[in-house]
């Protein structure tokens, strides 16, 4: 059974006024006001849970965009994807890429297997692409983290490396990965393949 991940896909306030097309003191002065539901994080900063915001512009009659429609892919209906990957030249590049590619997409980008955890936590992405050499926690411990732990709703997990070691793909495979490209890339080669991964989980 499909899980329910609405609840767990959050947005901060300049998300909100974003995607309701306001100014961010808007968005701030309806969750101040209790018109629109959300939470605090640690550091102060506000939280909508998507479903929250979705009730809100109904209730308003705004226009409901793309990103907040429940599309699914295969089980998993959040509509954004984590590149983790220490090269910041080559993880811009990739996020770029994938914006155009994959326009209903929000790309979120981490740079070491610490903040890629806390990113997990705080967005949910459906689809992480991941660099499995990384400083602090490495790729291959992170990639079975994703799939093992139930809070991160067991993500894609394409893995994107320079590492060349016998049997490496299924090694990475064997923890849970999805795809798995050797560097240097082919961005076409790697989008081409993930719409067709996709396209064979909606099936």
């Amino acid at each position: 059974m499909a899980k329910d991940l609405n609840k767990t896909v959050v947005y901060s306030a300049l998300e909100v006024a974003n995607i309701c097309g306001v100014v961010n003191q808007t968005a701030i002065n309806w969750i101040r006001s209790g018109h629109l539901k959300a939470f605090s994080t640690p550091g102060g900063q506000y939280r909508v849970y998507r479903d929250d915001l979705v009730q809100f512009m109904q209730s308003r009659g705004m226009r409901i965009p793309n990103e907040l429609s429940a599309e699914v892919v295969g089980e998993k209906s959040n509509n954004s994807i984590l590149i983790v990957d220490d090269d910041k030249g080559l993880n811009a590049v990739l996020g770029k890429y994938l914006e155009k590619v994959f326009p209903d997409l929000v790309i979120h980008q981490a740079y070491d297997g610490f903040e890629a955890g806390a990113k997990m936590v705080e967005t949910h992405p459906f689809c992480v692409l991941l660099d499995l050499d990384l400083p602090g926690l490495n790729g291959f411990d992170l990639c079975a983290r994703l799939k093992q732990t139930e809070e991160f709703n067991k993500p894609y997990v394409i893995i994107i490396t320079a590492l060349e070691e016998p049997n490496l793909e299924k090694k990475v495979k064997d923890l849970g990965a999805d795809l798995f490209f050797q560097k240097p890339l082919h961005l076409k080669e790697i989008t081409d393949s993930m719409k067709s991964f996709f396209e064979s989980l909606s099936d």
